[in-house]
């Protein structure tokens, strides 16, 4: 099997920052499925067993492309830990669509050259990643399948603009969340609001699901308390050509946890890739 990590998409203008990526995947004289993983929101590509998701997917005959959004806190020296916070606060949706337009153009522009030749390509996000990965799916021609892990299926709910937190974040330009895991204050400019609604049509997930003609599978966990079961039923109902599986008594994460010292994939992440792998070869 052959594996990079954390190797670098150098930005294209001065508005980007550098992409840190990881490749898993066996040689093939044969083109191969590309799958490219979202992380979600506070995510990174090294969170616990996502190590372990890649390495199956490359034990079955793809190509499996893991990647840190841009803005997500992390560094190309530093991946895993949050150094720069205020490429954190700099965040929004439409950075992160952008990243995972620049990993698509990345696949095609290194297919058979860099790459294994990709006979198609996939999208798939967790949680926050999700959404993104939805939305990205309907507007981009080149993406076969888009598979959703625990997927959100509405920004909205996320901003709260009625609370006084949030009026709070307005009148200030800033707001802070803790990362359980760094235990640092994570901020947030309010430009990620006016993001959103200076592109609320093309953010809305419900509007990218109705539209997608293209094959979507989503996994959820009954048990899940960050995305609840309903995001996931109303992310089928919209859907036309969507198929849900929801896992019994199964959590955001499907068992994985930060640092996972096992070498085999928890239960319920194990039952998500076996499902993933059959949708999409």
């Amino acid at each position: 099997m052959t594996v990079k990590t954390n190797q670098v998409l150098q930005p294209k203008n001065k508005n980007q920052k550098p992409i840190v990526y990881d490749l898993y995947y066996k040689d093939s004289e044969q083109p191969l499925p590309v799958v490219i993983f979202a992380h979600g929101y506070k995510g990174f590509k090294d969170w616990g067993p996502w190590h372990l998701v890649a390495e199956a997917f490359a034990n079955a005959e793809m190509c499996s492309i893991k990647f840190n959004f841009s803005h997500n806190g992390g560094t190309v020296e530093q991946p895993i830990d949050f150094p720069d916070l205020e490429a954190f606060a700099q965040n929004n949706y439409s950075i992160e669509l952008d990243d995972l337009k620049r990993v698509i153009d990345f696949v095609e522009t290194e297919n058979g050259k860099s790459l294994p030749k990709a006979s198609t390509i996939s999208l798939i996000g967790h949680s926050r990643g999700g959404g993104v990965c939805l939305i990205k799916a309907e507007e981009d021609s080149r993406i076969d399948k888009v598979v959703g892990w625990a997927s959100v299926c509405d920004f909205v709910p996320r901003f709260r603009p009625d609370t006084e937190d949030f009026q709070d974040w307005k009148k200030t330009g800033v707001t802070y969340i803790e990362n359980t895991r760094t235990k640092q204050n994570l901020p947030h400019y309010f430009q990620f609001y006016e993001d959103f609604k200076a592109n609320e049509e093309r953010f809305t997930i419900k509007r990218a699901v109705k539209s997608l003609k293209k094959p979507l599978l989503i996994l959820q966990g009954d048990a899940d308390t960050s995305v609840v079961p309903a995001e996931a039923q109303a992310l089928h109902r919209w859907s036309e050509n969507g198929v849900l599986k929801m896992l019994p008594n199964a959590d955001h994460v499907f068992g994985g946890s930060h640092p996972w010292t096992e070498n085999t994939l928890p239960t319920d992440l194990k039952t998500v890739v076996d499902a993933t792998i059959d949708f999409i070869k």
